[in-house]
């Protein structure tokens, strides 16, 4: 059976959407390290469609020499959760349609490894509201938003804490496992 491990970028009050608002921190290499460790045995990235869109025309033309996680992102194979057509072309893409959790169960059992989510907050959501997460990286920018689509929003979720790391810019690692 595949593990499921999901990298959030989210702010202190928990919001993910459009995580533009990461910019102002910059970009601390251990975090690319961490990330790296995530994706390195993942043989396939589950992905919403609203992150899939953003992704794709980001990823499909850079290469290896620009940023060394071309090769993951373009390479390996991409199923994407979403009830709309999608827009964008992108090598080894399988669409999923809706998100429903049986099929997702039964895409997990029927492989090994590790499947990589990155962003995708609504399907994180649904993931842990499943029981079909099993590691959640949060990376917590130190800045309350406001306002704006947050991870836990009207759920109770507990969550053990496996490890955490501070970057220098500011940011927080949590590694984190749902209870079970």
């Amino acid at each position: 059976m595949a593990s499921i491990r999901a990298h959030e970028f989210i702010s202190l009050d928990g919001v993910f959407e459009s995580p533009s608002w990461t910019m102002e921190f910059g970009f601390d290499p251990r975090m690319g390290e961490t990330i790296a460790a995530l994706t390195g045995d993942s043989d396939a990235i589950l992905l919403g469609r609203t992150t899939y869109e953003m992704f794709a025309p980001a990823w499909r033309d850079r290469t290896a020499e620009e940023d060394p996680g071309a090769p993951f992102f373009n390479d390996t194979e991409k199923l994407v959760v979403g009830e709309h057509e999608l827009v964008e072309e992108w090598a080894n893409t399988t669409r999923l349609g809706a998100y429903d959790a049986t099929r997702l169960r039964e895409l997990k059992d029927s492989r090994e490894g590790s499947i990589y989510v990155s962003g995708s907050g609504r399907l994180v959501r649904g993931l842990i509201a499943d029981g079909l997460l099993d590691e959640l990286h949060l990376f917590v920018y130190p800045i309350a938003l406001g306002t704006g689509d947050r991870l836990f929003a009207d759920t109770r979720t507990s969550l053990e804490m496996r490890s955490s790391d501070v970057y220098d810019n500011g940011v927080v690692h949590l590694d984190l496992a749902p209870k079970r």
